[in-house]
């Protein structure tokens, strides 16, 4: 099957985009853009540890 750029792309640049947010939020202001900074910096690192998961968890019901 073919994929097109947009498929294949599409998670890595909204994940992109998402910290690049939380990046700018954070030298913005505080408060609210502390909070909003923590948020979207915290989902990559969510997105990982539940890849994670589901890698070990594969590899266990294979082995």
């Amino acid at each position: 099957m073919r994929r097109g750029l947009w498929m294949i792309f599409r998670w890595p640049l909204l994940v992109a985009l998402l910290s690049l947010f939380g990046l700018i939020s954070a030298l913005i202001g505080d408060e609210v853009y502390d909070l909003l900074s923590w948020l979207s910096l915290g989902v990559p690192l969510l997105l990982l540890g539940v890849v994670w998961l589901r890698l070990r968890r594969s590899k266990r019901a294979l082995g």
